[in-house]
């Protein structure tokens, strides 16, 4: 049983990367083997908007038709038991990489006449989403909306899917060297971080369980 996760965000010991190997973790709980990929570390780019994917009778209909870093890493995912995409909120939004990643992912997968999925078996997903906006601001901004934007799409190529939110994350070792916004308290945010951070990284181990779980059972 093979579980694979991606990092969308360019840090790889930070909120995201840490809270996937948790995730992975739980999957290895499972018995599964695991792999983290860093999405930073390859090249490639959004959607081309060729519709390839989407030609009848066409040799990538299906699949994406761009040869780049990312081909590959396709590929591992139709062979996957189970996904785990974690990604930051960046200016109220998917960060770039896990957005692009996302359009070569998902929409050549999705069947758009019967408005299900191309492919042959369901592959449980979970989504982690991190933001340094608290609660409030979040639900402010709608930045929730989002994730359940790519919930509700990432569940039509690949079946049920599961969502982590974690927000007001602790985004700097020493808040005093960097601008930020009036409303962050570094005092509470790292209180935060030595508190509740724990409690989510609990949270996506569940998750990265019940996922292998339920590839198991598939």
């Amino acid at each position: 049983m093979q579980v694979l996760a991606f990092n969308g965000s360019p840090r790889k010991e930070w909120n995201t990367a840490t809270l996937l190997k948790k995730a992975l973790e739980g999957a290895e709980s499972q018995a599964a083997e695991t792999e983290l990929i860093h999405l930073y570390d390859l090249d490639y780019k959004g959607c081309h908007s060729c519709y390839s994917c989407k030609l009848k009778g066409g040799k990538s209909f299906g699949k994406c038709a761009v040869i780049d870093g990312l081909t590959p890493v396709l590929g591992k995912v139709i062979e996957a038991d189970a996904l785990i995409i974690g990604f930051p909120i960046y200016m109220g939004a998917v960060a770039g990489m896990a957005q692009s990643f996302l359009e070569r992912l998902v929409y050549p997968l999705w069947d758009s006449e019967n408005m299900g999925t191309l492919l042959k078996k369901r592959i449980p997903t979970g989504l982690i989403c991190t933001m340094g906006a608290p609660v409030s601001r979040m639900k402010e901004m709608g930045l929730d909306g989002r994730v359940r934007t790519v919930e509700m799409m990432t569940g039509m190529a690949f079946g049920a899917v599961e969502s982590i939110i974690v927000t007001d994350t602790y985004q700097y070792d020493d808040y005093s060297k960097y601008a930020h916004q009036p409303f962050v308290n570094p005092e509470e945010k790292a209180e935060r971080h030595r508190t509740v951070f724990p409690q989510e990284c609990e949270k996506a181990f569940e998750m990265g369980a019940r996922l292998a779980a339920s590839a198991s059972e598939a």
